[in-house]
Parts: structure tokens; sequence; C-alpha cells
């Protein structure tokens, strides 16, 4: 089944993407949620004349997320959290700690646009992947302490 996507899906693909899933996916998820519609002949006509009226409003975001991903070059994070005496972290740090730690340090980042490659369960050092925009993302290293 071929859809377009309404909204970025994480190892699916980015807003206005035209997708194939398999059919339950689409039917039983995706388009009830309001997350893509059926990419009808119609529908396709319909993105493409939208697509071409927002060239310039994406160029300036796509400027906008390059100038954050150049602020955030050399940005590192301290998290603190609560830790046993052999650093095991009672819970773990998610996206949400490292947004509130970024707006702390002044960056205004979306936590849904930050990505952790391992669960972090320990104290130590480790990187998230800011993905600003389809084609501009940022490695930020964050280092987890003990309170």
């Amino acid at each position: 089944m071929r859809i377009i996507l309404k909204e970025d899906i994480l190892n699916l693909g980015y807003k206005d993407d035209v997708v194939t899933v398999k059919d339950g996916y689409g039917r039983n998820f995706l388009i009830p949620t309001g997350k893509a519609v059926i990419a009808s002949e119609s529908a396709l006509k319909v993105l493409a004349e939208n697509q071409k009226q927002r060239a310039h409003k994406l160029a300036k975001i796509k400027a906008d997320a390059e100038e954050l991903a150049a602020k955030l070059e050399g940005v590192s994070l301290t998290i603190g959290a609560k830790a046993s005496s052999n650093g095991k972290i009672f819970g773990s740090v998610n996206n949400i700690q490292l947004a509130e730690a970024l707006e702390a340090k002044g960056f205004n980042v979306d936590r849904k646009v930050i990505y952790i490659k391992e669960s972090v369960k320990e104290v130590g050092s480790y990187s998230a992947q800011l993905k600003l925009h389809r084609e501009v993302s940022v490695e930020v290293p964050f280092e987890v302490v003990a309170e």
C-alpha cells in the first residue's frame, strides 16, 4: 500500500514522503491516527502543488536547522541522576531530560527530534543524535553523573 506521510515517523519517513507499507499498518494505524493518507492520484497531485508552493519556506526551515546545528556543534551536556554506589542509575536518562538540559543552555529543541542510540542506565559518557531536518542532524555528547 502506498501512502503519503502527514508527519515525520521514525524509521519510516518524513512528512510528505510517499512510502510503501504493509496494508494492515497503513489501514489500521497510520490512516486512522491521521499520520498518513492513501496515495491516490488526486492526493499525489495536491502534494506536488503544495510542495511547489512551500519550496521557499522549506529552504528557510533547512537554513534555520543548519544554523542551530552549527551552534550545537561544541555543546556538551551534563545530566544529573540518582545512582547507586556501583554506578547504576535508578531509572534511565531519556530524551525529555536531554531536551530540558538543552533548554537550560538556551537551545529550544523539541524532544521528539532527540534520539539516544543505547539505553542510558549507568553513569558515564553517551551520545545523542538530534535530527533537526531530514538533511540536517548533529551529534551531542552528554555525560551522566551521580547526584
